[in-house]
């Protein structure tokens, strides 16, 4: 069974290597790969995202009971720009095709809405196959192009 988990500053060490995994982070190829998150940027991250979220972050890691294993993360955060809460599902390659994404999407959007989170979006690489997840799980697609496809779902219905 999978569980949201609230990681604590030294529980990072996840996130360092889920970040850090060339096959999980393929999916971000086109904004650079992996993505580096070393020790001396946890204290700061861990206030913005878990202490001081104020609502306008949202950040756990995904929990297999089953086999005690962290096995993703799901966050939310608001971006100031477009003025909509951009979601985020990352299931570590070897754990894929599991279920895992499945129950973390809506998991998350249950999160966001005991938060009053209304709507939810993700932008997601036109290449990246993760976006069908999405619309099997009640996400529909509002723009699409070469490089992105965006996809939202009202969690307020």
């Amino acid at each position: 069974m999978i569980e949201l988990y609230r990681p604590t500053i030294d529980e990072l060490g996840f996130r360092e290597s889920l970040m850090a995994d060339e096959k999980t982070m393929s999916y971000n190829r086109a904004w650079g790969g992996t993505i580096p998150f070393p020790k001396t940027k946890w204290e700061k991250w861990y206030q913005c995202w878990l202490e001081n979220s104020a609502y306008q972050r949202y950040y756990r890691y995904l929990y297999d009971s089953e086999s005690k294993n962290f096995v993703g993360e799901v966050a939310y955060h608001y971006d100031e720009k477009r003025k909509i809460h951009i979601c985020d599902v990352i299931v570590l390659a070897k754990y894929r095709n599991r279920g895992f994404g499945e129950a973390g999407i809506r998991l998350l959007c249950d999160a966001a809405k005991e938060n009053g989170i209304s709507i939810l979006y993700d932008d997601i690489a036109a290449d990246n196959p993760s976006y069908k997840l999405f619309l099997k799980n009640g996400f529909e697609i509002v723009y699409q192009d070469d490089t992105v496809v965006m996809v939202k779902k009202e969690v307020m219905k």
